[in-house]
């Protein structure tokens, strides 16, 4: 789920992140505050649109983004990541395979020629 800078009043198009209160991988439960913004017009903590884990901040602290800018993303599947480590595991199981299957491959051909 993208977390997106919220419009905070009429004529407010930007706002600044003061601060995350989560980093990356932290649990988080809806309406728990993830981050604080700074407009002209207030400064507010924003709470989190649903539970889930915090995957990506996409903007740092002290910078400043036009409202509806995706500024985080969270996993509502509970993890961290998209790959999971099982499925990380299992890629480089699957790596580690293809390198032997090339090496006896290569052996082959090198008794072939002599």
């Amino acid at each position: 789920m993208e977390v997106i800078m919220p419009k905070m009043g009429e004529s407010v198009s930007e706002g600044t992140i003061i601060k995350w209160h989560k980093k990356v991988g932290d649990k988080v439960k809806r309406d728990e505050v993830i981050f604080e913004i700074s407009t002209d017009k207030v400064d507010t903590e924003i709470p989190s649109p649903s539970d889930g884990v915090l995957k990506e901040i996409k903007v740092n602290e002290g910078d400043t983004v036009e409202v509806g800018t995706v500024v985080a993303i969270i996993n509502e599947n509970g993890e961290a990541s998209e790959k999971s480590k099982p499925q990380q595991a299992e890629e480089a199981t699957k790596e580690e395979s293809r390198r032997e299957n090339v090496e006896k491959v290569e052996a082959k051909i090198d008794n072939k020629e002599t």
